[in-house]
């Protein structure tokens, strides 16, 4: 979602430099490109306006760090200011009540069905294993109930039956009782939408919301929509008492204008953001992290968390081992990597989270890299066990065999067999003493100018990595 602004921002900020100390002539260029790149990203005009006056109050006078030269000294406050306008750090939910009640809003089409099935699996996964009931009140889309339940399913979340003759407030009282008879750690209620703000659904929702009492009310709102978001969400604050608001279809190319303004409009704050289309495509929103990879410095700390969730951490410890004792990295280990990678959103996903590496993260993300994981995936799974574990093996008979049986070339299950010998070369180096530092200066020569830490480039992933100031080398 915020591709774009992060380009541009990275452009402007890379103009700052050479300076002893930052003053208003020297950073006015920059603060006007800065003011640019948000009203192109769709921020609204009193946001972008605070924004930069809070930027030259902040930077203007600023002695240059030893550890920072003026462009990152400058990138600090930028990134400074932009957490205090997204909110200083994730505010959870606050499940108070017998029963706890979620109460979902917001227009149609912004995906608030599809984010309460996300929702509760979110709390079924990541919270203590909660035990969730889930209720549509949308009596004019019978379709709605029905996905609604279909969800609660695929999701484990269990499911209270409505249907289009009943009020909704009925609906919302049965489901409540329900709850609180059975012992339910929340209740989520899934509202009807409108095409548009009209008085008829406020007063509809007031209706509900009066009968379900609920600890959170949250707004569902398309991220697509621009600085338009946050107007609608201020629409409905001014109607009900919202304690939070969650960005769908963050994933697309939306230029992120609503992540930056809707907090500073309503001044309720970004609870979740959703990711994608599947079922766990939800994270909560951590101003501070979105900030960082905004301006490309990476969010470390969402990749961990990630991989802590998805990774199958049994079989990592059993590949571990089984390198550590010498036993080699055969092409079971290698699919078993790919498959990994998959989980964790794939190449991309995981570089985009890394410092400076945004640019990266694009290119792993075109059409031939992700293709190419595919293809390899598909070889290996035409190999019989045999092959798999040991690809010495192969001779011209069986490699034919597996490439009509993929649908490849022979060129391809070559490339595979020398991107594998290399996987298991660096192997090696890293169950060898000091092999992680040997690893990564092997790493250093085949990466591209200005990824390295040798002369082609500052720092990065060879041996500079990130300065004494935590921030990338891009300046």
């Amino acid at each position: 979602m915020f591709d774009n602004l992060s380009e541009r921002l990275s452009q402007t900020l890379r103009k700052i430099s050479g300076q002893a100390k930052l003053t208003e002539d020297n950073i006015k260029d920059t603060l006007r490109e800065v003011r640019m790149a948000l009203l192109e990203a769709d921020v609204a005009l009193p946001v972008v306006k605070e924004f930069v006056n809070q930027v030259r109050d902040r930077a203007v006078g600023q002695e240059v760090s030893r550890a920072l030269n003026p462009g990152q000294q400058f990138l600090k406050v930028v990134n400074e200011a932009m957490v205090d306008v997204m909110g200083e750090a994730n505010e959870g939910l606050q499940l108070k009540g017998e029963p706890p009640v979620i109460l979902m809003a917001g227009l149609q089409g912004a995906g608030k069905t599809t984010t309460v099935g996300k929702l509760a699996r979110f709390l079924i996964e990541r919270e203590k294993k909660k035990k969730i009931l889930v209720v549509s009140v949308d009596i004019y889309r019978p379709a709605a109930i029905k996905q609604l339940e279909t969800l609660a399913g695929e999701v484990g979340a269990d499911f209270f039956p409505s249907s289009t003759d009943q009020k909704p407030t009925d609906i919302v009282e049965a489901a409540r009782r329900e709850a609180r008879i059975k012992f339910y750690d929340a209740l989520i209620v899934d509202t009807a939408g409108r095409l548009h703000v009209d008085s008829d659904m406020m007063d509809e929702i007031r209706d509900v919301h009066a009968v379900a009492q609920p600890s959170e009310t949250l707004f569902v709102v398309d991220a697509m929509t621009g600085q338009d978001a946050a107007n609608t969400a201020k629409a409905f604050n001014d109607t009900l008492p919202l304690t939070g608001v969650v960005l769908t279809k963050a994933d697309g190319d939306a230029r992120g204008g609503a992540a930056l303004s809707v907090r500073q409009i309503t001044g309720k704050p970004i609870k979740f953001m959703g990711m994608g289309e599947k079922s766990d495509a939800l994270e909560p929103f951590h101003p501070d992290r979105v900030a960082s990879r905004i301006l490309g410095m990476g969010d470390m700390l969402s990749l961990i968390e990630e991989a802590e969730r998805k990774i199958d951490k049994e079989k990592a410890e059993k590949l571990a081992k089984k390198v550590k004792k010498g036993k080699g990295f055969d092409l079971e280990d290698f699919r078993e990597q790919l498959l990994q990678m998959r989980n964790m959103g794939g190449m991309g996903s995981m570089l985009e989270k890394l410092p400076g590496m945004g640019s990266m993260a694009k290119l792993a993300e075109a059409e031939g890299p992700m293709k190419e994981m595919g293809k390899m995936e598909t070889i290996i799974n035409s190999m019989t066990l045999a092959e798999r574990r040991k690809p010495e093996i192969l001779n011209g008979s069986r490699k034919r065999r597996i490439c009509e049986g993929s649908g490849t070339q022979v060129q391809d299950l070559n490339r595979l067999l020398k991107q594998h010998k290399q996987m298991q070369k660096m192997m090696k180096k890293v169950s060898g003493k000091g092999g992680m530092q040997k690893m990564m200066r092997g790493l250093s020569g085949q990466l591209p100018p200005g990824m390295g830490g040798g002369p082609g480039g500052p720092g990065g992933m060879g041996g500079g990595g990130m300065d004494g100031g935590g921030f990338p080398p891009r300046f």
